[in-house]
């Protein structure tokens, strides 16, 4: 057996899509898109207002993704790899808008914390639709923060506001939610 045979029963079928698109390989290249395109839509769909806004972004990720593929060392997941590279895109779409609605520290944010919701019985895309709803600050925040699992920290850093703020657009951002919740339920259980 030759060097080369033993390398080709070693690569996965992931490892010779990849190597293809890099390759330039147009066939695998779209193959690619397609396997992925989903996952990284609803990722791009967390961080944008509508359907439009997020196949711009999910464009513009590929098309970084692509021109990035030779670098991906393995050192991580490729869908880590590609989802850290789609959040990014996102987040730098949204700083410009964020500049335009600036945050600030919030002091008074009260919770209720005496409901408890059940999501299991609200659809994703309802579930979504809340978050898309969300003022822009929050939206960013409480995605790194809640669905992505970021630290106060290190989203005050991405996004160059303080950490206070960070907690508190996440608080307002709960509450936001929780307001909504709690209306859909007097609305779905006829209390309004």
């Amino acid at each position: 057996m030759r060097k080369t045979d033993t390398y080709d029963l070693l690569m996965t079928a992931d490892d010779k899509l990849l190597e293809a698109c890099i390759k330039g390989d147009r066939k695998a290249i779209r193959s690619f898109y397609e396997r992925y395109a989903p996952f990284l839509l609803a990722v791009c769909s967390r961080y944008t207002k509508s359907q439009p806004e997020a196949e711009d972004v999910l464009q513009e990720a590929f098309i970084k993704i692509f021109k990035n593929l030779p670098n991906f060392r393995k050192e991580s997941r490729l869908e880590y790899w590609m989802k850290r590279i789609t959040v990014n895109t996102a987040l730098n779409q949204q700083r410009n808008k964020l500049y335009m609605f600036p945050m600030v520290d919030i002091d008074d944010v009260t919770i209720k914390t005496g409901d408890n919701y059940s999501l299991k019985d609200y659809h994703f895309d309802e579930l979504l639709k809340m978050v898309q709803e969300l003022p822009a600050g929050c939206q960013v925040i409480f995605n790194l923060y809640a669905i992505e699992g970021f630290n106060h920290r290190e989203i005050a850093e991405m996004l160059g506001i303080s950490e206070g703020t960070s907690k508190s657009q996440y608080a307002r951002a709960r509450a936001l939610l929780m307001r909504k919740l709690d209306q859909e339920n007097k609305i779905n259980y006829g209390t309004l």
